[in-house]
């Protein structure tokens, strides 16, 4: 029997809770598909900052590096800052991001059938961000100037290594993640009519797009007509590779316009190592009341098994992932099942018993 080596993270806020439920629907998948957990729980974060004046230990870094797998809960609360002003908790996620080589953060969204959300129209469709992590404007975290208090820079810093692998690394998700109709497809979100660290993105996009060619299909938007084109016709993105912080925005509107965060996985990926968290944050106001959505976690779960079954040479776990895709769409098709930020009142007990339930018997 596969056996996976797991650093469950909570983190803050509402992390414990959608942590938890998780871990129950992959114990749960692994008595239908036969593979098991071996759990090794980690507590970092903002309340461990507030408590004790540390966000995480060394040995901590070293249990996530040793793991097969880290799931992280969220990080940070708006109200524990560090003596800069900046959000202690998220410390361990730059952290294991830069240690582990994190770059490729992986945001898969997709508008359920029959789920409410913000858009008029109803009809399911998927895509995915990929969002380069160790690069970019973000790269300058911690290092920025503020001279006199008068005067703030940052640095975005691209390299031709770093695109190139990240814009590779979205040509191969879209490869052997194809959209139900139609041809792969690529889009690099810029700003390269203004700047010309964009523009260089640009460059080394089109260079490894053609090694695509005939395979997966490329085009480019600039960052603003892109958010456009999430919100009026989210149907025509398959894959959108962008730079650090604009990977981040816009992959934050497209969980939106699913009708919640609490609907959108993700995972921050290298080549050994990976991490794997909702992208919503620690919610702190819902917390402890047991009405968090954890959709959001436990298909970041499913990703987590996609992720390791040909690390492990474990095709288990690949069937393990699918399952807990389906039964999600199962159990949200019944209104019943929603919690809150759905338009239901499904507790996060509820719901998580629910698609535990829409796993395939044993």
């Amino acid at each position: 029997m596969t056996t996976i080596q797991l650093v469950s993270l909570p983190g803050d806020g509402i992390g414990t809770e959608v942590v938890d439920a998780t871990l129950a629907v992959l114990r749960a998948a692994g008595e239908r598909f036969g593979f098991a957990l071996a759990v090794e729980p980690v507590e970092a974060g903002a309340a461990r900052y507030a408590r004790t004046g540390v966000v995480y230990t060394e040995p901590d870094v070293e249990l996530c590096r040793a793991a097969d797998a880290v799931l992280l809960g969220a990080l940070g609360l708006p109200d524990v800052l560090k003596p800069d002003g900046t959000e202690a908790g998220p410390d361990l996620q730059f952290r294991l991001r830069f240690d582990l080589d994190l770059y490729a953060g992986v945001r898969p969204v997709e508008r359920w059938a029959g789920v409410p959300g913000p858009l008029a129209r109803s009809a399911p469709w998927a895509l995915t961000i990929v969002r380069e992590n160790t690069e970019g404007l973000y790269a300058s975290r911690g290092g920025g100037t503020v001279l006199r208090g008068t005067v703030a820079t940052d640095t975005l810093v691209l390299t031709a290594a770093g695109v190139d692998r990240i814009v590779t690394w979205a040509f191969e998700w879209a490869a052997a993640h194809p959209p139900a109709a139609g041809q792969p497809k690529v889009t690099c979100v810029d700003k390269a009519n203004v700047l010309r660290s964009y523009a260089f993105f640009r460059r080394r996009f089109d260079q490894v797009a053609a090694r695509y060619a005939g395979r997966v299909g490329a085009d480019h938007q600039y960052v603003d007509a892109f958010v456009a084109q999430l919100a009026l016709a989210p149907e025509t993105v398959h894959v959108a590779v962008a730079e650090n912080m604009f990977g981040d925005i816009v992959s934050d509107l497209a969980g939106a316009l699913v009708g919640s965060l609490g609907l959108a996985p993700s995972g921050d990926i290298g080549e050994r190592h990976a991490v794997f968290q909702p992208a919503h944050g620690s919610a702190p106001t819902l917390a402890g009341k047991g009405v968090a959505n954890p959709v959001a976690t436990i298909l970041s779960g499913a990703m987590l098994l996609e992720w390791l079954a040909p690390r492990k040479g474990a095709p288990e776990l690949a069937e393990a992932a699918r399952a807990i895709h389906d039964a999600v769409g199962r159990a949200l098709a019944d209104p019943a099942n929603r919690t809150a930020d759905l338009g239901g009142r499904a507790s996060t007990a509820a719901c998580t018993a629910a698609v535990i339930a829409a796993l395939p018997r044993p």
